[in-house]
């Protein structure tokens, strides 16, 4: 078959970017690799075409030629294509250079073994030495090209087999007082230097640098690479970022300790680097400083003084990768490099820059990060305690008080940075007003404050549990502030029960110290506030987790009282995990009288058999045997009690498993009839048949009443979706998303439940009409309605478009059960019931071309923004 045109690989190319598996799976698949080495060379395509063709290559290289004889062949065919170019300029050259390499690389096929491997390296090395490799590689205007995207090249060879290079290093060295790129072959020269003093041979650890680093100009005839060393070591590839090893990664490196004559050269190599590297880009320069800096820091007895001058340069840089290496050389060298003097200038730039108004976001929290992370001389306290830097006064840090009118991630890092100087703050200052130990309780305040208020948004709770857990991990040996922060939770907790899952997260996070005090303070909150239904279940919750054998008393009674409103399944599971966790710290008489009313007394059977349960172990246990049985360990030891060992398995068969969803649940055509507002469901089994179905949904907030639960006898697949209807209780009339929970039971008798998707109630599906009118008093009831709105309402105009349909047929789509008075097609009058109580009138008038203005009136002004958008989007449904 000839080659294809460039519409056909247009399409080609197109279908494999789209699912590049399900491509090579089919029937075209097969020969794509192929095909595209034999296009190459066809003067039929375009240039631009086989542009395109080597970039897939170049992306896609471990799926076009996925084994090693096939990369090998590859890379052959691309090293071909590249001697039979033509002399002329063509962007081919640089594109065949790197596809071949990552072929080879990709394809694990570089090697001693591998011709084209042999092939591509002198290759690379004549064109990054800038030798002329004849005319098939273009003109001299190209060469430059052509040098940096062979020391690309090189590098990424090197990276792949550390050491290979390592006898081109005086090549390389040579490089860089001749005319050409300087950045391409700096980093060349730095990642090999780096490679053959990081990792050195075994043979002979460091012997031969200074023969490598001084030798003689390497020819084509000799070999400027080495296999065996590349071979011969056991190297992870290291990352090319500007961080440092640790004391694990560094173990088992040896440190070379040169001779002064190697001392002298590798000096005299270094400083060639660093004094052009200010020719390089910031991103480039950051890469230099790195793999100098952690190749000079194994070497004994080389102080980084080479360093020194970069320092002073670098010390006033806007730029941020530059800063970063200035913050790792501290890391790496200490004290060696940087002076008190340095340290204290670079921590007043830190802070002084975190703190300009005009900082973008990423930026700000960059320079909060540094100081946050600012590398010591020497340890503070314990491995792995955090302190603030040994310079960082609270007056430096005065600019840096984080606010409540922070983003929340300054916001966090700035908490971050005061919990670090108030852990260093003496002693005399916390009594102060201006303390930053006052300041962080004034912070804290009103962070609960805001997360205290009702339906507020949840984003305000979850920053406040995220300064609170800060604040506990970094302050555990300050009691004012635990102090403060316990009651101040308390308070939260007694102002808005609905966070009882944001108080469980954060008693699962903190260290005993304040877990204990705070469990302590919770419970008698819990307990002296009884509440029933929502609140009801997040007491419950709570309870489940503060509840300690010592306090049974109170929780006795609170648990006695709320079994009465535990009517649900859920609330009934909720109060058995609280005797749970009650049984486990250590029971009474008390809890076994509880247990025995739930046995008999609990609606749901599944109740009654856990409490039975619970009441058989905790008369036949001791206290340690009954922790153990009800821990939350799986691989609990057996037990001496023969009534537990053989009711384990019936235990698990009375656990509800949570399991993925077997249904489909999804909202229906909206019909507006009848008085009530009745969601639309239609519920489908995916898998297998489902008994005793249950259905319940929760909204967020306060949006709506309390929803019922909705219950399907039996629910067979294949069978049509089945309809429901929802009863929907508004407080007022906004959208909602409806969580929605299926309890079931399977055919094998077990009793399981699933989160299904959320469903989304739009502000269209809370539409109601007015009760249908008598013949002729249309428009007197319209305009009854119409003038009632007013002083207490509002009254707007906007602009609703049309789009292709017209008038008409957008009212008989959408708005048909609403209209009141219809005079097509100039005017229509539509009155809306919007529940619990309020109304939405609107007068359609002329329709012009593109839309037709709406006039309305509304006696709940909080509807407007939303009949806004419903109006804008009529267009478009």
């Amino acid at each position: 078959m000839g080659p294809l045109s460039r519409e056909a690989w247009t399409q080609r190319l197109g279908a494999f970017r789209a699912s590049p598996s399900a491509f090579l799976a089919g029937a075209e698949g097969e020969d794509l690799g192929h095909d595209l080495l034999s296009d190459l060379r066809s003067e039929k395509l375009s240039e631009q075409t086989k542009v395109s063709l080597l970039t897939l290559s170049l992306e896609y290289s471990d799926k076009l030629w996925p084994d090693t004889p096939a990369a090998e062949a590859a890379a052959t065919s691309l090293l071909d294509t590249l001697i039979l170019l033509p002399s002329k300029p063509s962007a081919l050259r640089r594109l065949l250079l790197l596809a071949a390499t990552t072929a080879l690389v990709s394809g694990g096929a570089l090697g001693p073994t591998s011709g084209a491997s042999c092939r591509l390296l002198p290759l690379l090395l004549g064109l990054a030495s800038g030798r002329d490799m004849g005319r098939s590689f273009g003109s001299a205007s190209e060469q430059r090209h052509l040098q940096a995207t062979a020391c690309e090249c090189l590098g990424e060879l090197e990276r792949c087999k550390p050491g290979l290079l390592a006898p081109s290093l005086a090549t390389l060295r040579n490089l860089l007082g001749q005319t050409g790129p300087i950045q391409p072959v700096s980093l060349l020269l730095a990642l090999v230097m780096h490679n053959t003093l990081v990792v050195p041979s075994r043979a002979a650890a460091g012997a031969e640098l200074q023969g490598l680093l001084v030798a003689g100009d390497s020819s084509v005839g000799s070999c400027p690479w080495d296999w065996t060393r590349a071979e011969g070591r056991d190297a992870h590839l290291q990352p090319q970022a500007p961080s440092w090893p640790t004391a694990e990664q560094e173990h088992g490196f040896p440190l070379l300790e040169p001779s002064p004559e190697e001392a002298r050269e590798l000096k005299a190599a270094v400083a060639q680097l660093l004094d052009t590297s200010y020719l390089l880009t910031p991103v480039a320069q950051a890469q230099l400083l790195w793999l100098l800096g952690w190749a000079l820091r194994g070497l004994r007895g080389q102080p980084p003084v080479l360093f020194k001058p970069q320092l002073v340069r670098l010390l006033g840089t806007a730029q941020l990768t530059l800063l970063h290496s200035v913050l790792a050389l501290k890391a790496a060298f200490g004290e060696a490099l940087f002076t008190a003097q340095d340290e204290a200038l670079l921590l007043r730039r830190l802070t002084l820059v975190a703190q300009h108004p005009a900082l973008p976001s990423p930026t700000h929290l960059f320079y909060l990060q540094c100081l946050l992370r600012f590398p010591e001389n020497c340890p503070l306290g314990p491995e792995g305690e955090e302190a603030a830097p040994l310079l960082l006064s609270p007056q430096l840090c005065q600019g840096l008080m984080p606010s409540l009118l922070h983003d929340p991630m300054v916001l966090l890092a700035r908490l971050h940075l005061l919990c670090l100087v108030c852990a260093d703050a003496e002693e005399e200052e916390k009594d102060q007003v201006q303390s930053p130990q006052g300041y962080l309780q004034e912070l804290m305040a009103g962070l609960q404050q805001r997360a205290a208020l009702d339906g507020g948004p949840q984003a305000l709770a979850t920053l406040c549990f995220q300064a609170s857990y800060l604040v506990a991990r970094c302050l555990p040996g300050q009691p004012i502030v635990q102090t403060s922060l316990i009651h101040g939770l308390a308070q939260l907790y007694r102002a808005r029960p609905s966070l009882a899952p944001h108080f469980v997260d954060l008693l699962d996070q903190v260290s005993p110290e304040l877990r204990e005090p705070l469990r302590a303070v919770l419970q008698p909150e819990v307990v002296a506030r009884p509440g029933k239904n929502e609140s009801l279940c997040w007491h419950l919750q709570m309870l489940a987790k503060v509840a300690e054998g010592d306090a049974q008393g109170a929780t006795l009674s609170f648990l006695q009282a709320a079994a009465i409103h535990c009517t649900d399944w859920g609330l009934q599971q909720a109060l058995l995990r609280v005797c749970r966790a009650l049984l486990r710290t250590g029971a009474g008489d008390g809890l076994a009288d509880l247990l025995q009313v739930l046995a008999r007394q609990l609606e749901d059977a599944d109740g009654r058999d856990h409490a039975r349960l619970y009441y058989t172990l905790f008369s036949h246990l001791s206290s340690p045997k009954l922790g153990v049985a009800l821990g939350p360990s799986p691989a609990a030891p057996a037990l001496a009690s023969s009534l537990v060992a053989e009711n384990q398995g019936f235990a698990s068969t009375l656990m509800v498993q949570e399991t993925p969803a077997p249904i489909r649940l999804r909202v229906g055509p909206q019909k507006a009839k009848g008085p009530l507002l009745l969601l639309p469901l239609r519920v489908e089994a995916a898998e297998g048949p489902v008994y005793c179905l249950e259905l319940r949904f929760r909204v967020e907030g306060q949006l709506y009443e309390p929803l019922e639960a909705v219950h399907i006898p039996c629910l067979c697949p294949g069978r049509p979706a089945h309809p429901l209807y929802l009863p929907l209780r508004p407080r007022r009339p906004a959208p909602a998303c409806l969580h929605v929970q299926a309890l079931y039971t399977t055919p094998a008798g077990l009793t399981c439940h699933a989160h299904l998707p959320p469903l989304s109630v739009n502000f269209a599906d809370l539409f109601l009409p007015f009760p249908q009118l008598p013949k002729g008093s249309e428009v007197c009831f319209f305009d009854d309605l119409w003038n009632s709105c007013l002083p207490k309402g509002v009254e707007s105009r906007m602009w609703c478009p049309l789009g292709p349909q017209g008038l008409e047929a957008l009212v008989s789509q959408h708005l048909e059960p609403f209209v009141v008075v219809a005079q097509p097609p100039t005017t229509y009058l539509i009155a809306i019931r919007l529940p619990p109580d309020s109304m939405l009138l609107l007068r359609l008038e002329t329709a012009q071309v593109d839309g037709v203005p709406v006039a309305l009136r509304t006696d709940n002004w909080t509807v407007l923004p939303l009949v806004g958008d419903y109006l804008r989007g009529l267009a478009a449904c």
